[in-house]
């Protein structure tokens, strides 16, 4: 097909016979192309606000998991602080048991001399009363 002398020249009708300067084939690209690009900024967008609100359901698992992770911390502490007093307590208690053992043996011993003094006595009182 032969070129007009306006398309020579740089200059086309569109289909609705307005006077271009781009050639039609050039300004139907160009249509294509700001759609596409209108397409690929609203994909851009709907992807920026999925990854946002990942972010923040991500954020808020973090924050739940410090909480939780405190939690556990603090619930080893007071189980080991618990281990120790109950170990305290534990030595306390043989100390005592120990002490009251001791207190017994020298009870016992009390009594085994007293109750041989009183038996001697005894057989000392029967002797000066025969």
């Amino acid at each position: 097909m032969a070129k007009t002398p306006l398309a020579e020249a740089g200059f086309y009708f569109d289909e609705l016979n307005k006077l271009r300067v781009l050639e039609p084939d050039v300004s139907q690209k160009t249509l294509e192309l700001k759609e596409e690009c209108k397409e690929f900024v609203d994909k851009i967008g709907q992807f920026q606000e999925k990854v946002g609100g990942l972010i923040e359901l991500v954020d808020e698992l973090a924050k739940e998991a410090e909480t939780e992770k405190m939690k556990a911390i603090g619930a080893r502490n007071l189980l080991k602080s618990v281990a120790k007093q109950r170990e305290a307590q534990q030595q306390q208690l043989q100390a005592l048991i120990a002490e009251k053992k001791m207190q017994l043996e020298r009870t016992e011993r009390d009594e085994g001399k007293s109750g041989l003094l009183s038996h001697h006595q005894q057989k000392n009182r029967r002797r000066r009363s025969a």
